[in-house]
């Protein structure tokens, strides 16, 4: 079933509160999804590039980290600890060695995410559980988005849990099913795009990467998926400096969206967005089928 929520925000005054906005959004949508959680959330400097990491075993593999990769990449490498998570900022220029490099030191440890704004968070456990132990609420930010997750295809695990990013600043939450994700991740490994998982909504964000690293804008790479992905979807989609909607010609799946002149909203259902401020001014609609959405900065 799952639980799908985003918060793109026009006004900058509302930043700081973009944590706890979202924090209350995914819990609301617990019942859609008991099992997992996550969230990306975009904001920070750009002066360095930032991995965030997971390790089942912190405790180990957090000491010296930072450490022990600045010395294999040659370059300074800072790490912030945040429970099973952490964010490395390090030169831009070293994000793909360092990748390389923490898969032979801490051969346990998973990437997160990458990119000069996107941090990445999830676990298993109920919504309000993950989100305490990450004091995501705390966060700040210009946009993000979250996924509560009810495993139907696949083991209950954080690899498997949602957001998922395939590209720098770029990650995708996934409520549905698609029917050609084997063959299409077949292709995409083929073209160079990286998929770890066996999900198939690390396809559609591996999808999306690799028509904007060819030259599509994301709406239009959400305009070409229709076309090219079989199944029935819904899409949140979040880049460094926009957020994309988009659902199959079908659309079977619910999904909500708000927008006043402070924010653009989505949901799984409306009820996770009652406590936004100024709902009852928003305009208020269900998103059409195979049709794009998209806002940036």
């Amino acid at each position: 079933m799952c639980g799908i929520v985003g918060l793109f925000l026009k006004d900058k005054t509302l930043e700081p509160q973009l944590g706890s906005m979202l924090t209350d959004m995914l819990i609301t949508m617990t019942d859609r999804g008991p099992d997992s959680a996550g969230i990306a959330i975009y904001g920070g400097t750009e002066d360095k590039a930032k991995l965030t990491v997971q390790s089942d075993n912190p405790d180990t593999d957090f000491a010296d980290l930072d450490g022990d990769l600045g010395r294999v990449i040659d370059a300074e490498v800072t790490m912030r600890p945040n429970d099973t998570h952490a964010v490395l900022s390090l030169d831009a220029t070293k994000v793909d060695q360092a990748r390389q490099a923490i898969r032979e030191l801490r051969p346990g440890m998973r990437v997160m995410s990458d990119g000069d704004v996107i941090e990445i968070y999830k676990e298993v456990g109920l919504p309000k559980d993950v989100a305490a132990r990450f004091d995501l609420s705390s966060m700040s930010g210009t946009h993000g988005i979250g996924h509560t997750r009810m495993a139907t295809e696949s083991a209950v695990t954080t690899e498997g849990a949602h957001p998922f990013n395939t590209g720098a600043d770029q990650c995708l939450v996934h409520n549905g099913s698609l029917s050609n994700h084997n063959s299409l991740r077949r292709k995409l490994k083929r073209e160079g795009v990286r998929v770890e998982s066996m999900n198939d909504t690390e396809v559609g964000a591996a999808y999306l990467t690799w028509k904007m690293q060819n030259g599509a804008t994301l709406g239009e790479a959400l305009e070409s998926s229709l076309e090219d992905l079989d199944g029935f979807f819904t899409f949140v989609v979040g880049t460094k400096d926009g957020f994309g909607v988009v659902r199959d010609p079908i659309a079977c799946k619910p999904a909500v969206m708000a927008e006043t002149d402070q924010y653009v909203a989505f949901g799984s259902e409306y009820r996770a967005l009652v406590n936004l401020p100024g709902i009852e001014e928003a305009r208020v609609w269900e998103p059409e089928p195979a049709t794009v959405y998209f806002w940036s900065h």
